[in-house]
């Protein structure tokens, strides 16, 4: 699977422009910060997904629910009432699909993306939350457009996870820290914030 047709690189394309904006908006940061951080959440929600898609049943489940979200709203739904204010429950939608992608790891995820992004705890928190339903919305577009199964959703992911970790990057790095540190809470978050100061810097 090459760099140019990840799932993460795709879903970034859709959100270039007024999605990003508006995102940059809602956090209250600049479009630059902004498209970074989305940038290393993509790969870390979509890896993490991956992750848990390994699992037994995991699949199964992510799949049952896509087909679920699927019914309802697509990707430009659920872009126009979650950017455009006009679903405040959206968020909410966001903590919980987090809870279900993350677990335990959830507050690690935040708080190294926000380490590492500079964006903070809470920013991290609240971007988190928007991009989760888009992810999801994203996916399940993928699954009916591509008669997708269980099986092959799960094989997809799985490589969505392996291409983020061997490119690491901040996505790979969070990614990997949060994958590799099984529930004992210590992140390397010195490591993250050296590779987010870089990559702010420009240059590694």
């Amino acid at each position: 699977m090459n760099a140019s047709t990840s799932l993460s690189d795709e879903l970034m394309s859709q959100l270039q422009g007024a999605p990003l904006q508006q995102l940059a908006q809602q956090l209250g940061t600049d479009t630059a910060q902004t498209q970074q951080a989305v940038g290393a959440a993509l790969p870390l929600l979509l890896g993490a997904m991956g992750n848990n898609s390994a699992q037994p049943q995991g699949a199964q489940a992510l799949f049952g629910a896509l087909q679920d979200h699927g019914s309802g709203n697509g990707l430009e739904s659920i872009l126009g009432s979650l950017l455009g204010g006009g679903n405040p429950g959206a968020q909410s939608d966001g903590g919980a699909i987090l809870g279900h992608i993350f677990g335990a790891g959830q507050q690690r995820a935040e708080t190294g993306l926000g380490e590492a992004t500079g964006l903070g705890g809470g920013n991290a928190a609240n971007l988190l939350k928007m991009l989760a339903p888009i992810v999801m919305a994203f996916l399940a577009q993928r699954v009916q457009s591509g008669g997708m199964t269980a099986d092959s959703l799960g094989s997809t992911l799985g490589q969505e996870r392996d291409a983020a970790r061997e490119q690491g990057g901040l996505g790979g790095g969070l990614l990997g820290s949060l994958l590799d540190q099984n529930g004992d809470g210590q992140v390397g978050l010195e490591d993250l914030i050296k590779i987010g100061g870089s990559l702010l810097g420009g240059r590694r």
